[in-house]
């Protein structure tokens, strides 16, 4: 098989849930299992399929103008957290409130997603893999927070 023609089959583990008691990883029955030991940890990141921008024209899309800092430069999407890409999979380093193997959620403390987003992944947020010391950002983002705001960042109704 040519490599460069290999397709990959993704299926949701789970979906997101915003309510108004908080924001919800409703995980499927049979991947609950999983959840065991997540507890223990402060930070999970949840990776999920943008399916709101998920069509044929917005896979095309390359390049933008991104919608933060001060004059961005037309940029490519690898150059950006935008939702519209050849794959759109997202990625949020959610803050752990609550596991509930009973029922089979993790209550996070802030997620960037719609409500009934496909969950596709979580992993144990570790600091010595997931951070970095000396990151380096292009200039024009440079005023944004060095970490995210304990308020969240105003996004789909927090």
């Amino acid at each position: 098989m040519n490599e460069t023609n290999k397709e990959f089959s993704i299926y949701p583990i789970g979906y997101v849930k915003r309510q108004e008691d908080g924001f919800f990883l409703k995980m499927k029955k049979d991947f609950i299992p999983a959840l065991k030991q997540l507890e223990h940890f402060s930070h999970a990141l949840v990776f999920w399929w943008a399916d709101k921008n998920d069509n044929a024209e917005k896979r095309k899309l390359l390049q933008c103008t991104p919608p933060y800092g001060e004059n961005p430069p037309a940029t490519g999407v690898f150059a950006t957290r935008a939702e519209y890409r050849p794959n759109p999979i997202a990625l949020t380093t959610a803050e752990i409130q609550e596991v509930n193997y009973e029922q089979g959620y993790v209550k996070v403390k802030n997620i960037d997603a719609f409500d009934g987003t496909p969950i596709i992944d979580l992993k144990a947020y570790f600091p010595v893999c997931d951070r970095v010391k000396d990151a380096k950002i292009p200039s024009w983002i440079q005023g944004w927070p060095e970490w995210f705001p304990e308020e969240g960042m105003g996004i789909f109704g927090e």
